[in-house]
């Protein structure tokens, strides 16, 4: 055999290798799993996420990948045949069966009812293997809709909407996605500066203005903020909306995409530009206290499932890295046998499971604020940590994704060779969703200066920490957050980012060890055998 038809057999039993059930694969998973869910917890869900785990490694990887080539991205068709105004957005085949898939699996439909979602994310974070892949902004903005719905909708809001939210066909005329759009071109960051108008209309609303990043705009409801006749200034006056795309008659609801973005990553979910004309709308609650119920309830959830699909991006290039450099051959042996390889190795790996473990521990504590058992501890910590997480996660997860493309040399950055192109792609852009670096970490700053919230966290660090090491390490950073947040304004908010990172470190680490040794033995894979 030729030399070179030898590192194509490598590079065939690679292929087979990485491809592998994720679930199946991934004993932290199931170890955490085990810990957060209990052993009957465990095995009640192991059948269906094993099901998933090999879809996803499959099927799902070649749909994912089909979708998102150029010629397949989403095209805005903005009339039918004979003239009509539709704003329809067409997508390939693939990604609509991609989508069947996914919501088969129940992933939404079970928010029915409150407390799952230390099992439903473990789905996400399957999906997340594959960056944002065209459905996991929609997965996020739709839950964050029924969750909204179920805790402010009034009963008529909820019959009518609420069970095509939940439907699990996707490709079933009655089901029902969602997507928020809050930024408006002058907004951005500063949501308080947005001036869409909602004017009464009888028992209904009527929205004009602009949107200006809109994700999942091929949505059927769009939860929207805009500003209702009367109110207050800033985000007092935003109310919480929700939009239909389209009139029962299948019309345009008064919203008219001016175009769709050209983005670096996430390309296979279309985003846009949304003028409102008139639309139509309903306010969700009372619409004081509007925004408040959106950022405690919407863009925490959705800062929650960006942390979740951060991980899921770290396990793929964990995977990637590792199985290539077993199955990658220079100067006479594999590369995972040179030292620096073997490091780089190792940080991912590392990384990956300080990150898992970090954010299941905050998915819990959100499990336990749902089925209304949690303390007060409890909800500052998850306050705390959801805006930390986010932030923190979603660098890392650039950072891993670059060094694992870095283990595959020029193979690397070749996009049908690997994967890790097209996530490192969907890293920037998750970087910069649901809160910028600098706008979480301003705000993490705010609620430890004004609601002392830093108390709960190293109270709950301590009490996960059982390491002399790591409980010094609290006791160190604990010091450094209280003398920071007397800081002078301005030197505070340029201190506050390493303190973050700091803080996240520590937290990731106390979670990690508080799992302990794993009951009824180890389970024994981790990465597909080479």
């Amino acid at each position: 055999m030729s030399k070179y038809a030898e590192t194509r057999a490598a590079l065939s039993r690679w292929q087979v290798v990485k491809s592998l059930n994720y679930f199946e694969q991934d004993a932290f998973l199931q170890r955490l799993l085990l810990h957060h869910l209990g052993p009957a917890g465990f095995e009640a869900e192991r059948a269906g996420l094993s099901d998933f785990g090999g879809v996803c490694a499959t099927t799902l990887d070649e749909l994912i990948r089909e979708n998102n080539r150029d010629e397949h991205l989403p095209v805005l068709r903005r009339y039918d045949a004979i003239g009509r105004r539709t704003e329809e957005v067409i997508f390939h085949p693939s990604y609509l069966e991609s989508g069947r898939l996914i919501y088969k699996t129940g992933v939404i439909a079970r928010y029915a009812d409150p407390g799952f979602d230390r099992a439903q994310l473990a789905y996400v974070y399957l999906l997340g293997h594959h960056g944002e892949g065209g459905h996991l902004c929609p997965l996020a903005c739709t839950t964050g809709l029924v969750k909204l719905l179920l805790a402010r909708g009034d009963e008529s809001l909820k019959a009518r909407f609420v069970p095509g939210l939940l439907h699990l066909d996707r490709q079933d005329p009655e089901h029902l996605h969602g997507a928020q759009f809050l930024t408006e071109i002058q907004g951005g960051s500063d949501v308080g500066a947005n001036a869409c108008l909602a004017r009464r209309d009888g028992e209904h609303w009527r929205i004009d203005g602009e949107k200006w990043f809109c994700s999942v705009i091929d949505a059927d409801l769009y939860l929207m903020t805009a500003r209702f006749e009367g109110g207050p200034r800033g985000t007092a006056g935003l109310g919480a909306f929700i939009v239909p795309r389209l009139l029962d008659d299948g019309t345009p609801n008064g919203c008219f995409i001016r175009r769709l973005k050209t983005k670096l990553g996430t390309r296979s979910m279309a985003s846009g530009e949304l003028d409102l004309q008139g639309a139509l709308a309903y306010a969700i609650g009372d619409v004081e206290g509007g925004f408040k119920a959106v950022v405690d309830v919407v863009l925490n959830t959705s800062r929650l499932y960006n942390a979740v699909a951060a991980c899921g991006i770290m396990r793929r290039a964990e995977i990637e890295a590792t199985t290539y450099a077993h199955h990658r051959q220079a100067f006479g042996q594999n590369i995972a046998e040179f030292p620096l390889v073997a490091a780089s190795l190792a940080r991912l790996k590392e990384e990956r499971e300080l990150s898992l473990a970090g954010t299941y521990a905050l998915i819990a504590l959100a499990d336990a604020a749902a089925l209304n058992v949690a303390t007060q501890d409890d909800r500052d910590v998850s306050r705390l940590v959801v805006n930390m997480n986010k932030y923190f996660t979603s660098i890392r997860a650039t950072a891993m994704v670059h060094e694992a493309i870095e283990v595959l040399g020029g193979n690397g950055a070749i996009e049908d060779f690997s994967v890790l192109p097209r996530l490192w792609r969907d890293c920037i852009v998750l970087e910069s969703w649901e809160g910028t670096h600098n706008v979480l970490c301003a705000q993490v700053l705010k609620d430890l200066q004004k609601l002392s919230l830093h108390r709960a966290f190293f109270r709950r660090c301590r009490s996960l920490a059982s390491s002399t090491v790591l409980l010094d390490e609290v006791r160190l950073a604990e010091s450094a957050t209280t003398e920071l947040i007397e800081f002078p304004g301005e030197r505070a908010a340029l201190e506050i980012r390493p303190l973050v990172d700091r803080l996240m470190r520590l937290w990731q680490r106390v979670c990690l060890e508080s799992l302990g040794p794993f009951p009824g033995g180890a389970i024994e894979a981790s990465l597909p055998t080479p």
